[in-house]
């Protein structure tokens, strides 16, 4: 059993990520913005209170932390807008990019003292990331901003792999949750069950990889 950080743990992917492991008999500490009852209910260590973007939120994380290691770090915290040409709205694209790219690299970044050899962190991207895999255009922030989050990801899994630290990029699935309006194609429940195996399987004989939740490897 292990010790498990997930951030936006208070719905969705995130809550049912915080449900599987701790069914799996690990510790989880669960973090958010603003926790849910679901989340109270869990069993889950809470850090509420935590805004990825906002800089005084990085120092209560930390201290939260203090003295612990971490097996696994999953940045889960996300957010989507759908900016088309015409109509972009470039303040909610910097927001997508504060979000999706610069919060996970910042969020592994003030926890690293957590990290030890062994540890696997975790990127929860999209397919939507992928350039060679646009074939619709449109979304320009969410694109963007994951395709960044992408990048991120890799050069952190050649940085931390001398550490022993593994990194994986990860698409959840088309999952339904309020951030799509519950148009998906699979669970919050199954999506966390396929991530969980992936998580698994990293290795850093594999790290900086990017994957489908489904086992697939996708294109850059």
């Amino acid at each position: 059993m292990g010790t498990v950080l997930i951030t936006g743990a208070a719905g969705g992917i995130g809550l049912e990520l915080t449900r599987h492991y701790l069914r799996g008999g690990h510790q989880v500490f669960a973090v958010c913005r603003k926790a849910t009852a679901e989340l109270n209910a869990s069993g889950a260590t809470v850090i509420a209170n935590i805004d990825v973007i906002d800089e005084q939120s990085y120092s209560a994380l930390t201290q939260s932390l203090s003295g612990i290691e971490l097996d696994i770090l999953i940045n889960n915290a996300g957010v989507f807008g759908d900016n088309t040409l015409g109509s972009i709205d470039y303040e909610n694209i910097e927001y997508q990019f504060k979000v999706n790219a610069v919060a996970p690299l910042r969020v592994t970044e003030a926890l690293l003292s957590s990290l030890k050899p062994g540890s696997k962190i975790a990127m929860i991207t999209s397919r939507m990331g992928s350039i060679a895999d646009n074939g619709s255009g449109a979304y320009y922030g969410y694109r963007m901003s994951k395709a960044a989050l992408n990048a991120a990801g890799v050069s952190l899994a050649r940085d931390l792999a001398g550490k022993g630290i593994a990194v994986g990029l990860f698409h959840p699935g088309f999952v339904q949750t309020r951030m799509v309006g519950f148009a998906g194609d699979i669970s919050p429940e199954l999506s966390a069950q396929r991530l969980a195996q992936r998580i698994e399987a990293l290795s850093l004989q594999n790290t900086g990889g990017f994957w489908h939740s489904s086992g697939d490897k996708l294109p850059w």
